[in-house]
C-alpha cells in the first residue's frame, strides 16, 4: 500500500478482498512493520529538529514583513513577500536548485561566524532595479552581462534591505549585517563544504507583476551558537530580571503616593422604576442591610475589609475590623 489517497474503486476493491479471503488483516500489518524500515543518507545529515525549523521559520516571518515593508517604500509600488518552506538541505543541492546565473548576496554575521547566502531571482532583482531607474517594473533577464551601475544598484539595494535582519534576529541574537561578496555564478561560490547542512529559507515575492523566489541559505557554523535558543522551551519562557534596589525603593515610593478610591456601601437595595421617578428631597429608601451587621469596605472597587459605622470629631467614619481574603484579585 502507499501513502497516497486511494480512490473509491481502490477502496472498495480493499474491502472486497478481505471479505473474500484474498487479503488479511495480518497482510496489512506485516507492510505496517515493512515500512518501519527507513533509509538514512549520510549526505543529508538532518541536523535541526522540526521545533528549531519552526522556529526559524518563526523568525522569518517576521523578516519578511520587514522586507515588503522596505521594499514597498523603495520601489513605490505593490509588494508582498512571505515565507513559502523553510527546509535543510546539503550545500551542494541547495546550488544546484537555483539557476545557474541569478543574484547571489553573501553577508557576514558577526559575532556569529559563518556567512549567509542572500539569492534573489533574476526576475524579482530586475523588477526591482528597474523601479529603482524609474521604469514600471518590467523584468529582463541578463544576469550574465551586468554593468558596473546595474551591480552597484543593486547591491547597494539587497545590503539596505538585509539590515532588516538584524531586527528579526533580535531575539535569539545581536547581529551586524555586513554585505562581503556579489555574485551571479553560484559555480564560483563556495561558502562551505558541499555536504554540510544548510537551512534554505524561501520568500515568495511579488512585484508588481513580476513574481519568484527569493531564497535565503544558513549554513549549520551559523546557526550553531545559537542552536539553544531556537526551542519552544526559550520561547516560551519569560526572563526575569531582578531590579536594583534603588529602583524598587523609587517604585515603593510611588505607589506609597498613588491615590485609590475607597469607598464603604451603607447597604443596596430594589425598586421600581416607577418609584425611582417618583423619589424626592426627605424620602426614605430601605436598604437590606441589617445595623448589627459589618459594612463592606471597598478600595478599587474591590471588597478588602469589613467595617463598622461611627464617627470621630463630629465626622462619619468607619473602623477595619478585619480584611477580606480570597478571589484572583487578593494582593
Amino acid at each position: 500500500m502507499s501513502s497516497e489517497v486511494l480512490s473509491q474503486n481502490e477502496i472498495d476493491a480493499l474491502l472486497s478482498a478481505l471479505s473474500t479471503g484474498e487479503m488479511s488483516a495480518d497482510d496489512f500489518k506485516d507492510e505496517d512493520e515493512a515500512r518501519k524500515v527507513k533509509l538514512y543518507d549520510f549526505k543529508r545529515a538532518l541536523r535541526f529538529s522540526k521545533d528549531q525549523i519552526r522556529s526559524l521559520t518563526r523568525l522569518h516571518e517576521n523578516f519578511s514583513r520587514l522586507l515588503t515593508t522596505y521594499f514597498s517604500a523603495q520601489l513605490r509600488t505593490y509588494v508582498q513577500i512571505s515565507v513559502a518552506s523553510a527546509d535543510q538541505i546539503p550545500y551542494e543541492e541547495f546550488i544546484r536548485s537555483i539557476p545557474k546565473m541569478t543574484i547571489l548576496n553573501v553577508f557576514e554575521v558577526p559575532p556569529l561566524e559563518g556567512r549567509i547566502l542572500f539569492e534573489v531571482n533574476p526576475n524579482i532583482a530586475y523588477a526591482m532595479m528597474d523601479r529603482v531607474m524609474g521604469g514600471r517594473g518590467s523584468s529582463v533577464n541578463k544576469v550574465e552581462n551586468l554593468t558596473e551601475i546595474e551591480t552597484k544598484i543593486m547591491s547597494n539595494l539587497f545590503d539596505q534591505a538585509f539590515e532588516n535582519l538584524r531586527e528579526a534576529w533580535s531575539t535569539i541574537a545581536d547581529i551586524d549585517p555586513i554585505l562581503s561578496d556579489f555574485e551571479v555564478n553560484p559555480q564560483f561560490l563556495q561558502m562551505v563544504s558541499p555536504n554540510e547542512t544548510v537551512v534554505v529559507i524561501s520568500l515568495e515575492t511579488i512585484i508588481g507583476e513580476t513574481s519568484g523566489m527569493i531564497n535565503i541559505c544558513i549554513p549549520h557554523v551559523v546557526l550553531e551558537p545559537i542552536i539553544p535558543k531556537l526551542s519552544v522551551h526559550y520561547w516560551m519562557q519569560t526572563e526575569k530580571k531582578e531590579r536594583e534596589p534603588v529602583e524598587v525603593e523609587t517604585l515603593e515610593s510611588r505607589i506609597k503616593k498613588a491615590y485609590v478610591p475607597v469607598i464603604t456601601e451603607l447597604g443596596t437595595s430594589e425598586i421600581t422604576i416607577e418609584d425611582f421617578l417618583m423619589l424626592d428631597t426627605g424620602d426614605v429608601v430601605e436598604l437590606n442591610q441589617k445595623i448589627d451587621l459589618p459594612l463592606v469596605m471597598k478600595v478599587g472597587e474591590i471588597p478588602k475589609f469589613t467595617v463598622q459605622p461611627g464617627k470621630v470629631k463630629k465626622k462619619i467614619a468607619v473602623q477595619i475590623l478585619e480584611n477580606l481574603k480570597g478571589g484572583d484579585n487578593d494582593e
